[in-house]
C-alpha cells in the first residue's frame, strides 16, 4: 500500500519549503502508524510567479510539476493525482496550516471505518481558523447536512486521503478553490462513497490567503446546491415548497378561522385569500416538480426509490392508487363548493354564492390539474424506463418445472 501526497501551491514561497520538509519527515510515522508501505510526495506549482517552484525543486525526494499559467487549486490536485503512483491519494494545503503527521490517522481511518475518503476536520478545539471562515464553514456544513441528511463538520477541508478507485466516482470536480466542498457534496448527496472525518489541529497560515470570503463563499454555496440538484433534487425543492406552504397557512389562517367560527369571510379578506391561494398553488407545483425531478435523478443515477424520510413520503404520495383517490377528492370537493352556484346560474342566469367558495374551488381544480400533469410525466418516465430496459426471454413454464435450462440471452 502506497500513499501519494499532492501539495498544490500558488505563490507560497514563504511556506512551501517548511511544508515539504515536514511531509518528508512525517513519512516514517505515516508508514508505521498509518499502515502504508511507502509515501511519495508531489508538488504542483499552479502558475506561481514567485520562488515557489524553485524552492520545491530544491528537494530531490519530491516530484515537482508546474503549470505555466494559473489553472486553479482543483486542477493542481488532479494533475498531481494523474502523476501519482500510490494506491491512496492524499493532498494538503501548502500554507503550513495542516500537520502532515495526520496522514497516518487518515490512512488508518480508511481501513478501520471502513471508508473511501478520509477528511481532516479543522473545526475542533484549538483550531486557529479565522472566525469569519469558521462561521462560513459551519453554515455550509449545516446546509449540506440538511440536504444530504448526513452530518459533516468541515465541508472544505484541504487535507484528505482517498482510495484511488474512488476517484472515478468523484469526477468531474471543479478546478478552483471550490474543489473540496464540491467533493464533500458529491460524496454525501450521491451516497456511493463512504466518508469518515478525523479531527486534526489547524494552524494559522503562513503568508496571505488566496481565499475571498464573499466570492469563494458564493462558489462554495453554489457547488453544494448544484450537487443537491443533480443527485437529490427533491430535497431542496421540498424545502422551498415547505416554506411556501407555511406562508400560505399563515396568510390563510385568519379567514379560515373566521369562517369556522361564523361561517362567513369579510370582504376585505379577499386579498389575503388570493395571496394564500397563490402561495399554496406554487407550493403544490414545486412538490410536483420535486416528484418528477427525483424520478429523473433515480433513472439517471441508477438508484431505487428512497425507503425512508421525506423523499420516501413524497414517493408514496404519488403512488398510482394515492394519485387516483387524491384526484377524486380534489375534483369532488371543488364541485361540491360551487355546485349550488352552477345550478343557480343554469336556472336563473345569476350567481349569489360567496366569492370565497369560488376561490377555494379554483385552488382545488388547479391542484387537480397539477396532480394529473405530474401523473402523466411520472407515467411517461416509467414507460421510457421499460422501453430502454433490455428484453429478457423467459423460459416456458413447463421446461422450468422440469428443471431444464431456459433459452440463453445474449448480453
Amino acid at each position: 500500500m502506497k500513499l501519494s501526497i499532492v501539495i498544490p501551491a500558488l505563490n507560497e514561497e514563504a511556506a512551501i519549503g517548511d511544508t515539504i520538509s515536514r511531509c518528508l519527515d512525517a513519512r516514517a510515522h505515516v508508514c508505521a502508524a498509518g499502515g502504508v508501505d511507502d509515501v511519495e510526495l508531489l508538488v504542483v506549482s499552479d502558475g506561481s510567479t514567485d520562488r515557489t517552484e524553485a524552492i520545491a525543486r530544491g528537494f530531490p525526494e519530491a516530484t515537482v510539476l508546474a503549470f505555466e499559467k494559473n489553472r486553479g487549486y482543483g486542477a493542481a490536485i488532479l494533475c498531481g493525482f494523474a502523476h501519482a503512483s500510490g494506491d491512496l491519494l492524499g493532498f494538503l494545503d501548502a500554507d503550513g496550516t495542516c500537520d502532515p503527521l495526520i496522514f497516518a490517522d487518515l490512512c488508518r481511518a480508511l481501513e478501520t471505518a471502513p471508508a473511501d475518503v478520509a477528511l481532516g476536520s479543522r473545526m475542533g478545539e484549538g483550531s486557529e481558523m479565522p472566525w469569519i471562515r469558521s462561521l462560513g464553514n459551519l453554515i455550509f456544513a449545516w446546509i449540506l447536512g440538511v440536504l444530504a441528511r448526513r452530518r459533516v463538520r468541515d465541508t472544505a477541508s484541504g487535507m484528505r486521503v482517498l482510495r484511488r478507485e474512488a476517484l472515478a466516482d468523484l469526477l468531474p470536480l471543479p478546478d478552483g478553490l471550490h474543489f473540496t466542498p464540491a467533493m464533500s457534496a458529491r460524496i454525501l448527496l450521491e451516497g456511493k462513497l463512504r466518508l469518515v472525518e478525523v479531527a486534526m489541529p489547524y494552524a494559522e497560515r503562513v503568508g496571505r490567503s488566496k481565499l475571498s470570503v464573499l466570492r469563494d463563499g458564493g462558489r462554495f454555496l453554489r457547488c453544494i446546491l448544484q450537487a443537491a440538484v443533480a443527485y437529490r433534487p427533491a430535497r431542496p425543492l421540498l424545502l422551498i415548497a415547505a416554506g411556501l406552504g407555511l406562508a400560505a397557512i399563515v396568510l390563510g389562517f385568519g379567514p379560515a378561522a373566521l369562517w369556522l367560527r361564523q361561517r362567513h369571510v369579510e370582504e376585505w379578506m379577499i386579498y389575503r385569500v388570493m395571496a394564500a391561494s397563490l402561495l399554496a398553488t406554487t407550493s403544490a407545483l414545486v412538490v410536483c416538480a420535486a416528484a418528477v425531478s427525483e424520478r429523473i435523478a433515480q433513472l439517471a443515477h441508477g438508484r431505487g426509490a428512497p425507503q425512508r424520510g421525506v423523499t420516501a413520503a413524497l414517493v408514496s404520495v404519488f403512488h398510482p392508487h394515492t394519485r387516483l383517490w387524491a384526484g377524486v377528492v380534489l375534483l369532488g370537493a371543488a364541485f361540491a363548493l360551487v355546485a349550488h352556484g352552477l345550478v343557480e346560474y343554469v336556472t336563473s342566469g345569476h350567481v349569489t354564492i360567496h366569492w370565497s367558495r369560488t376561490a377555494l374551488a379554483s385552488l382545488l381544480v388547479v391542484l387537480f390539474v397539477a396532480l394529473g400533469t405530474t401523473t402523466f410525466l411520472l407515467r411517461m418516465l416509467e414507460l421510457i424506463q421499460v422501453q430502454r430496459a433490455p428484453a429478457i426471454a423467459a423460459a416456458p413454464p413447463d421446461r422450468l418445472r422440469r428443471g431444464q435450462p431456459g433459452p440463453s440471452v445474449a448480453a
